[in-house]
C-alpha cells in the first residue's frame, strides 16, 4: 500500500468497483463538506495504464468532478489523496482495515490536530501516523500545523467562526501576526483569504522587524498616516544590515554554550512539532527562523524528534553501534492491564485528598483532556455594534481585569490575547496541576469561580436563576445607549424592558 496526491484528471472509476454504474451518484450529502474541507479520506486505487482507477470513492470522485466542472483552478481538485494498492493486495480487507481505522478517527479537523499531537508525543512519526489511519503524510502534516496556532485562534476555528482558506494562512502567521490579526478578528475587522494573504507576505519591512539600531540603516523610512508603523523602502539595505545582527546572534549563542545554532533559510518555518525540547546540556540547539516579513524567531533548546527517539534507542541499549529492536518489556495487552489497575488505585486514593482533586480538576478545565473538554463562552454578538457595546462595557472591563489577576496566578502573560480553558493536553496539565499545588485554596478557588465566569453558556435559565440569587442590579453594569433602541424601536416594549430590568 502506497499513500499518494494524485492529479483529477487522471482519476476513473473502476469498472470493479462494487458502486460502478452508468449513471452518476447524488452527492448533495456531502457536496458540502467537499467544498469547505476538501476530501478527508483518502481513495483506494490501483494502477491502470498511465492513470489509476477508483476501486473505492467513487461519491467523493463525482463530489470533486462537480467542483472542478465550476472552479478548475480550486485546489480541492488539484492532487487527490489516495491510497494505491500494490499488486496482489486484498481490496475488500484493504477498505475494511482502512475503515476500521478511519471509524476511531474524528472527521472534525481540530479533533484530528489533536488525536496526531497525541500520537507524535508518545514518539509516533508522521509516516506512523498516516499509515495508522490510511492517510498522505500531507494530510497528517496540515493537521499538525494548526499547532503553530495560538491557542484563542485554535477555539475560533473550532467554533466555525474561521474559514480553512484563512486558517490555513495563519498557520503560516508568525504569533506576533496571529495577535495581531485577533485584535482586528474582535473588532470585526480582520482581512481573510487573499486579503489575509495580502497582509501577511505584502513585502513590507516593519520597523518593528529590525534588530539594528535604525539610525544604522541609511534608506528612506516611510510612516503611515496616524505615523504607528513605520516601513523599510530598501530591502536589499535592510536585509544586509539584518542578516549581519542574525549572525551576530548565532555567535553569541555559541559563546553561552549551545553546541549548534541553525539560522532556518529566510521564510522556512519552525514546526514545533517535528522537534522535542531538550536540555543545553543533553544537546539541544537553537533554531532561528528568519521570515520574509523580516521578523526573526528563537527556538531554544530543541533537536528533530527523529534525533531524540534514536538516542532513546541508543539509551536502551547499552552499544551505541548497534540500532536496538523496540521489543517492550510488557505486551500491549499487558501494559493495559497494568494502566488500568494503576488508574483504579490512584482515583481511589484521591478519595482522601479533595485538595489534590480540587487542583486537578481546575487543571483539566483549563487544559482538558481526551474525555474532558470545557470551552469559553465565545459571546458571539449578532450585530458589529453589540459586540462593540459588550466589549467596551463595565462588566466586560471588570471580566478582563479579574482575567489578568487570574493569569498572574498562574503565571501566563497577561497580553489580553489568552483564555483560561486552552484544552492543550498532557503536559500542559501536569504543568498548571504544578503551578496550583503551589498556590493556597483561596487563590485556587479565585481560579475555579473565574474558570465558571467563563465557561457558562448565556441566555440560559441558569443566567437567570444566578441572576436573583446573586440579586444583581443591571444598573450597576449597564445603561440604555443608541444601538440598544436601535434594536428595539417599539416604545410599550422598551418601557416593559427598562421596567424588568429595574
Amino acid at each position: 500500500m502506497e499513500l499518494a496526491h494524485i492529479p483529477l484528471n487522471k482519476l476513473s472509476i473502476s469498472t470493479q468497483n462494487m458502486r460502478h454504474s452508468a449513471r452518476a451518484p447524488d452527492v448533495s450529502d456531502i457536496m458540502p463538506s467537499i467544498k469547505k474541507l476538501g476530501i478527508q479520506q483518502p481513495l483506494l486505487v490501483r494502477k491502470n495504464g498511465e492513470g489509476f482507477e477508483i476501486v473505492a470513492g467513487r461519491r467523493c470522485y463525482f463530489s470533486l468532478m462537480e467542483i472542478a466542472k465550476n472552479d478548475k483552478s480550486d485546489k480541492k481538485v488539484e492532487d487527490v489523496p489516495c491510497t494505491i494498492m500494490a499488486a496482489g493486495d486484498d481490496a475488500a480487507a484493504l477498505e475494511a482495515s482502512l475503515i476500521e481505522n478511519v471509524a476511531r478517527l474524528n472527521p472534525d479537523l481540530m479533533s484530528r490536530f489533536e488525536t496526531f499531537t497525541k500520537l507524535v508525543e508518545q514518539g509516533k512519526t508522521v509516516t506512523d501516523v498516516a499509515e495508522t489511519f490510511g492517510v498522505t503524510e500531507i494530510m497528517v502534516k496540515r493537521s499538525l500545523a494548526l499547532g503553530n496556532l495560538i491557542p484563542a485562534i485554535r477555539k475560533l476555528f473550532q467554533a466555525e467562526e474561521i474559514d480553512m482558506e484563512t486558517i490555513r494562512l495563519l498557520t503560516l502567521a508568525s504569533v506576533k501576526q496571529q495577535k495581531k490579526w485577533l485584535k482586528l478578528q474582535k473588532k470585526n475587522d480582520e482581512p481573510r483569504t487573499w486579503q489575509l494573504k495580502q497582509w501577511l507576505f505584502d513585502g513590507e519591512l516593519k520597523l518593528s522587524a529590525a534588530l539594528f539600531p535604525l539610525e544604522d540603516y541609511k534608506g528612506q523610512i516611510v510612516t503611515d498616516l496616524f505615523g504607528e508603523e513605520g516601513y523599510f523602502t530598501n530591502s536589499k539595505k535592510f536585509w544586509s544590515l539584518q542578516n549581519r545582527y542574525i549572525v551576530e546572534m548565532r555567535e553569541k549563542y555559541i559563546k553561552e554554550g549551545w553546541d549548534d545554532v541553525i539560522i532556518m533559510e529566510t521564510g522556512d518555518q519552525f514546526c514545533e512539532w517535528e522537534h522535542t525540547k531538550t536540555l543545553k546540556t543533553s544537546g539541544g540547539r537553537v533554531y532561528i527562523e528568519v521570515r520574509k516579513s523580516g521578523e526573526v524567531g528563537e527556538y531554544k533548546g530543541y533537536i528533530t524528534t527523529e534525533e531524540f527517539n534514536r538516542k532513546e534507542k541508543r539509551l536502551l541499549n547499552k552499544d551505541k553501534n548497534i540500532e536496538p529492536v523496540n521489543k517492550p518489556e510488557l505486551t500491549k495487552a499487558a501494559q493495559n492491564y497494568v494502566a488500568l489497575h494503576r488508574h483504579n488505585a490512584v482515583r481511589v486514593s484521591m478519595f482522601s485528598r479533595p485538595n489534590v482533586a480540587l487542583r486537578l480538576m481546575v487543571a483539566h478545565a483549563i487544559c482538558g483532556a481526551f474525555h474532558w473538554k470545557v470551552n469559553p463562552n465565545p459571546q458571539r454578538a449578532d450585530k458589529i455594534e453589540t459586540s462593540q457595546s459588550i466589549y467596551e462595557s463595565i462588566a466586560q472591563k471588570a471580566f478582563f481585569k479579574e482575567r489578568d489577576e487570574v493569569f498572574k496566578l498562574l503565571n501566563w502573560p497577561t497580553d489580553g490575547d489568552l483564555e483560561t480553558c486552552t484544552n492543550n493536553y498532557s503536559f500542559e496539565a501536569i504543568n498548571v496541576f504544578l503551578t496550583l499545588k503551589t498556590l493556597s485554596d483561596e487563590d485556587v478557588l479565585r481560579i475555579l469561580t473565574f474558570v465558571m465566569a467563563e465557561t457558562m453558556e448565556s441566555n440560559t435559565s441558569m443566567t437567570e436563576i444566578l441572576g436573583n440569587e446573586f440579586k444583581v442590579n443591571m444598573w450597576d453594569f449597564w445603561q440604555p445607549e443608541g444601538h440598544f433602541f436601535d434594536l428595539i424601536r417599539d416604545r410599550n416594549a422598551i418601557n416593559a424592558m427598562v421596567a424588568d430590568i429595574g
